[in-house]
């Protein structure tokens, strides 16, 4: 079962796989208009819900002592794929294995040797496992690049919409940031919804600012950077979105 994702993830994961030794929490957040804080706390929650695995350093092995980097091609019975990655992952100088989902050439190894003998043994100690190699070549360049859809998009109308769905009778969900001069900014929700800046059809769900999660009262302060999880009952409409976004 996957885990649902809001523009919010999308758009640390693009940046974490783009560049994630100089990308900054501050840095993401300023670009989809939350805080620091709330971007930390949903790295927290990549890393624990395993969406993020792990941050890795892309070496260029040639360069570190002119060292060759080798693609095996292997073939591995479907029954014994699990088992045999895990046993190729012991091996000496293996710094990849990657399995696929078919039934010949369904591993594929990278490993890292001092020169073609050591290559050789690598190749070896593949055979010896149970491994058939069906093809290898030497690596020249590797190149790991970010999911593009998890990328930036142009915002419109100095609002961004974090998430949104549909629900049946024409209700629906939408999770909001609110910007830093927003009609809602500053505003208890008694206020938005008395003075009309949040209409009577809508209903504030929750609002995750920082790494809390509060439950939204009459006396709730709505401020900048804020992510407002709306219900609305008769669906989004253009006011309800502006009043959080940039007010002109």
């Amino acid at each position: 079962m996957s885990d649902r994702l809001d523009e919010v993830d999308k758009r640390i994961l693009y940046h974490l796989v783009r560049d994630a030794r100089n990308t900054s929490a501050p840095e993401i957040a300023e670009e989809v208009n939350v805080s620091a804080g709330t971007i930390r706390n949903r790295i927290s929650q990549l890393e624990e819900s395993g969406i993020l695995r792990g941050y890795h350093a892309l070496v260029d092995y040639s360069r570190a002592g002119g060292r060759l980097t080798n693609l095996y091609i292997c073939t591995s019975p479907v029954p014994d794929r699990d088992r045999l990655s895990k046993q190729v992952a012991e091996i000496p100088g293996i710094v990849s294995v990657r399995q696929l989902m078919k039934g010949r050439n369904n591993l594929h190894v990278t490993a890292v040797g001092d020169d073609m003998q050591e290559l050789n043994r690598i190749a070896n100690d593949l055979s010896a496992i149970g491994l058939e190699i069906d093809e290898e070549n030497l690596l020249q360049s590797e190149q790991l690049l970010p999911y593009h859809k998890f990328g930036p998009e142009a915002s419109q109308d100095g609002h961004t919409i974090a998430d949104f769905m549909e629900l049946s009778g024409g209700a629906e969900v939408v999770e909001l940031t609110v910007s830093s001069n927003a009609e809602v900014a500053g505003l208890t929700l008694r206020e938005a919804n008395e003075g009309g800046v949040i209409q009577s059809d809508v209903l504030v769900v929750s609002i995750e600012r920082d790494e809390e999660m509060l439950t939204p009262r009459g006396d709730t302060t709505v401020r900048p950077d804020d992510l407002v999880t709306l219900f609305c009952r008769g669906g989004l409409t253009r006011e309800t979105v502006e009043a959080f976004g940039d007010h002109k």
